[in-house]
């Protein structure tokens, strides 16, 4: 049961490398820095090897010994491409973390590719997306007939991490993106806004570009899909302005000064955070006649629910237990994937 995990030295990872032990996994770590992932290999007693991502014939000496490879190495706009391109070469499976949306159909544009090889390519396969995922395919089983999509998330306890909010810096200024009539678009960020009933909580919410943007439209054909979260009401005024902003935002110094903040001020929720806070989400689709069904999803606090979905994936995989080419958690293993986790529960409105 032994795999690669690319960017070991990450917040995520950590929780990865813990729960994959738990599981009976064996992961051997990897990543560019050799005194980081050294350090970790010593504490876990993991094998490990270092290597970065700019020589693809490296990439694929390092992966030839595998069947699996997960990356958790963001930002994934940067690491995924040379990383599901060596593993089509070495015919190693790949998975990784992301919630980009562009990383989801670049690694969808690889498919063909990966049904050649005989590999599974399968990004989202934490917080971001599998349990967003799981509820559009729940949705979507209930109304066939759906040509509307809204997802939404909030959190209860918890924070963000350094990965996370390192790719949040990667992508300032950009806007955001909804699923219209099957086409991705470019909207503003926030272009859409309302207060949502979590059960748990109501809160107000604003679209953002989620992954589901994505991978909704590749698992449900659904062809339009936005994607809220919830988010104080004062910040959906303060995005109205953003665009007014975007090309300060844009800017390799302005991004500095947010990432130099991070790097000083951030790691991730306490092992606390992890074990008590939430992650509620909330759907619903309707059709053309006007027909609709919505249903709520809870579930453990994101980034502890990451290492748990990424593990279990990373289990049914060596096991043999998936689907060749692109795919989305949902898409290989239906909407009951997220009920395997023990605390989910799903409910309809």
């Amino acid at each position: 049961m032994k795999y690669l995990l690319y960017g070991a030295n990450g917040y995520t990872a950590q929780l990865i490398i813990q729960e994959s032990l738990k599981a009976g996994l064996q992961p051997v770590i990897a990543g560019r820095s050799a005194d980081k992932i050294k350090k970790i290999a010593k504490q876990y007693a993991l094998d490990y090897t270092v290597f970065d991502l700019s020589n693809k014939e490296k990439i694929e000496q390092e992966l030839k010994d595998f069947s699996l490879c997960l990356n958790a190495a963001g930002p994934f706009s940067q690491t995924a491409k040379p990383m599901i391109e060596a593993c089509i070469a070495s015919n190693t499976h790949y998975l990784d973390i992301t919630g980009e949306i562009n990383v989801f159909e670049l690694a969808k544009s690889y498919g063909k590719q990966a049904t050649e090889a005989g590999i599974c390519v399968m990004p989202g396969v934490g917080f971001d997306v599998v349990p967003s995922d799981c509820l559009a395919n729940y949705l979507k089983e209930n109304l066939p007939s759906a040509t509307h999509l809204e997802l939404a998330f909030t959190s209860i306890g918890g924070g963000l991490s350094h990965g996370t909010a390192s790719t949040m810096v990667e992508n300032l200024g950009e806007g955001s993106a909804a699923r219209v009539d099957g086409k991705i678009k470019k909207v503003d960020l926030g272009h859409l806004s309302k207060k949502i009933d979590f059960g748990e909580v109501k809160h107000y919410a604003m679209t953002i570009p989620w992954g589901d943007v994505s991978t909704a439209y590749t698992s449900t054909k659904i062809p339009n899909i936005v994607v809220y979260t919830g988010v104080p009401k004062r910040v959906t005024k303060m995005v109205k302005f953003q665009a007014l902003f975007n090309p300060i935002l844009k800017t390799s110094l302005a991004k500095k000064v947010a990432q130099n903040w991070i790097d000083k001020n951030l790691y991730g929720p306490s092992a606390k955070e992890n074990q008590t806070g939430k992650s509620l989400l909330w759907g619903k689709v309707w059709n053309e006649k006007g027909e609709e069904f919505s249903a709520r999803l809870q579930c453990k606090e994101g980034y502890l629910l990451t290492a748990l979905t990424s593990v279990n994936i990373c289990t049914k995989v060596l096991n043999k237990q998936l689907k060749t080419g692109y795919q989305t958690p949902a898409s290989a293993y239906g909407h009951g994937l997220i009920l395997e986790i023990s605390g989910s529960q799903l409910t309809n409105n």
